[in-house]
């Protein structure tokens, strides 16, 4: 009888929808951005990502408690330092807000992952990832400071670092650096496929690094490009990345899936500040459930082929995943 295959039997109910299911999420996919800032009982929600805070060191290892009590592994720092200057310096302070935190988390969560974003643009004075001569931001100089950010962060007790600036060879660089003063286990999650997306609006707000001028097309990549994003990748494992992500993650699934198809190093895929921000305004308005968005792009991104997954929805992800 008509039909022979009848793919609905399979679907008929959750239990058998859970046991055929092709792809699964885990509180172990998920890394959680937090944003430290200088100052004492500070915790100041960032008016486009909802839910999101900007946190004294203080603040901030409570938050990481609750992270890891939730099961997720991992956060991922960025900084806001109370001076910034052309160079960055305030990167690279031994002293600083991010190395700072890396410090008070370890001690008070030591099994907690502390990733930490290698860049100059939340330090620098101009807003760009690097030093600038004549309006442009100078490539071979800023991997010297790229350099230090990464081994003051590993000095303070990093578990991993992660540059996100997009400069040619700073994971070489970096790699060089760390080995050189004795961290060769420390790891590189290098932004491999970082795009000049207009998705990361709210994250300047977070991080408060807009540029003062221009913008960063001139070293983060075309949106319009996917062979382009495997040149970057491969450049990266060959300097020494032990994970490569693609940023942002949702408008950029067919460079997630390409990624994971071409090399077989772990991935990840960075779901952005505009990203989440989108389905929180939206839920809000009651246009969508919120929660079901969440976890399908969540799932999304981690069918395409991403093995970890920094998101701001991760705690709220945890929590339903583990009902």
């Amino acid at each position: 009888m008509f039909p022979v295959h009848r793919p609905r039997r399979l679907r008929k109910n959750e239990t058998i929808r859970r046991m055929v299911r092709e792809t699964s999420l885990s509180p172990d996919d998920f890394i959680y951005p937090l944003f430290v800032t200088f100052g004492k009982s500070v915790r100041k929600e960032i008016s486009s990502m909802p839910g999101c805070f900007q946190e004294s060191v203080d603040k901030i290892v409570k938050h990481a408690k609750e992270v890891y009590s939730l099961g997720i592994p991992s956060v991922m720092l960025f900084g806001i330092p109370e001076h910034k200057d052309e160079i960055g310096s305030n990167a690279y302070d031994e002293h600083g807000v991010v190395q700072n935190a890396i410090n008070a988390i370890k001690d008070a969560v030591p099994e907690l992952v502390v990733i930490t974003d290698v860049c100059m643009c939340e330090y620098t004075s101009h807003g760009h990832c690097g030093i600038i001569k004549d309006g442009d931001v100078q490539n071979d100089p800023t991997l010297e400071l790229l350099s230090k950010e990464a081994v003051s962060h590993a000095k303070a007790g990093a578990d991993m670092v992660a540059p996100s600036d997009m400069m040619d060879g700073r994971v070489e660089a970096i790699r060089f650096a760390l080995d050189e003063e004795g961290f060769s286990e420390i790891p590189i999650m290098s932004y491999a496929a970082k795009y000049a997306s207009a998705f990361y609006g709210p994250f300047r707000e977070a991080a408060e690094s807009t540029p003062q001028f221009g913008d960063r097309r001139s070293y983060q990549m075309d949106p319009a490009n996917r062979r382009e994003a495997l040149k970057e990748v491969a450049l990266d494992i060959e300097e020494g990345a032990d994970i490569v992500m693609v940023k942002p993650a949702l408008a950029y699934l067919d460079i997630i899936s390409d990624v994971r198809d071409a090399f077989d190093v772990p991935v990840a895929a960075y779901n952005v500040s505009g990203e989440y921000s989108l389905v929180k305004a939206a839920g809000r308005l009651g246009w969508i459930d919120e929660k079901r968005v969440m976890m399908e792009i969540l799932t999304s991104i981690k069918r395409a082929g991403a093995d970890v997954i920094l998101t701001y929805f991760a705690k709220e992800a945890a929590k339903i995943l583990n009902k």
